[in-house]
């Protein structure tokens, strides 16, 4: 995608060396933003092969309002392994184990799962259950019987709940549009912070797919995502791997079909999804920074 590889130029570009939390140091730049036409194909990255089972399932998950990584580590979907892992290397109960048997124990046993596979109240639990309010319900009630209203949101960034979280929000603010002829659906996303390696590809393609989703569920076709960032970042580690990726060239955007069946934004699963004609150059491994 032509979108994704201009955002990694303008970092490497115009960005500016940071320290950050993590302590590996990133480039960085504050305030950008790029738009993506779903009716021209499903943003899936062509420049490295995306696990696009991973995000779905992640999505999926998110929508369930499950916060405990025990659903996606039986899926072998590791997208947050890392966070619980560090937490538990830190407490009392932990044996020298490694990464591989830390997860072996979540899988196998739902008591550990339950006391060491939580990450607190981040996405899922925002979405299903602001303080009692079902936002995503209400987007959908929304969407379907008011469609010309400014308030289509999901707001992931609790304040009052952010030290209880494994990792707050990065993706944080969705609102989504209903085009004049009450044909379209597009959406939104502000992302406060943003791994551009690692994070931006796999949230590029799990909000489209949300937006797919919803459009299906609704009543409507998706149209533009829209991808607004606060720090856009490339950790040190990752420079190399992303000048890789500049000297690919982009493929065809590949084509994403739901289950028409599907009518309601629960019933579906991965089984649902179909990626057709996916096309890609193979994949770059990088390391997260926790």
């Amino acid at each position: 995608m032509k979108q994704y590889l201009d955002l990694c130029r303008h970092v490497l570009e115009h960005g500016e060396n940071r320290g950050d939390r993590t302590g590996t140091g990133t480039r960085s730049v504050f305030g950008y933003q790029m738009r993506m036409d779903l009716q021209e194909g499903f943003p899936l990255l062509t420049t490295k092969k995306v696990f696009f089972r991973g995000l779905a399932e992640e999505l999926l998950w998110i929508i369930s309002g499950n916060t405990n990584i025990q659903p996606l580590v039986k899926k072998n979907v590791k997208i947050w392994n890392e966070w619980p892992y560090v937490a538990y290397t830190k407490s009392d109960a932990y044996q020298g184990e490694t990464m591989d048997e830390f997860i072996e124990k979540i899988k196998a046993d739902d008591a550990f799962a339950r006391q060491y596979g939580e990450l607190g109240p981040v996405y899922g639990h925002q979405w299903r259950d602001f303080f009692g309010t079902d936002q995503l319900a209400e987007l959908i009630d929304g969407l379907k019987n008011d469609p010309f209203s400014r308030r289509h949101i999901i707001c992931a960034w609790n304040p009052a709940q952010i030290k209880d979280m494994a990792l707050p929000p990065c993706h944080a603010f969705i609102q989504f549009y209903v085009s004049a002829d009450r044909k379209y659906l597009s959406c939104q996303l502000y992302q406060r912070s943003a791994d551009i390696f690692l994070g931006v590809p796999f949230n590029i393609a799990s909000y489209a797919l949300l937006t797919h989703m919803l459009a299906q569920v609704c009543g409507y076709q998706p149209k533009d995502f829209v991808h607004t960032f606060g720090d856009a970042h490339i950790y040190q580690d990752h420079i190399a791997l992303i000048e890789e990726q500049l000297m690919r060239t982009p493929l065809p955007l590949c084509q994403l079909k739901l289950n028409p069946a599907c009518k309601k934004l629960e019933n579906f699963t991965y089984e649902d999804m179909e990626l057709v004609g996916y096309q890609c150059h193979p994949p770059i491994k990088g390391q997260v920074s926790v």
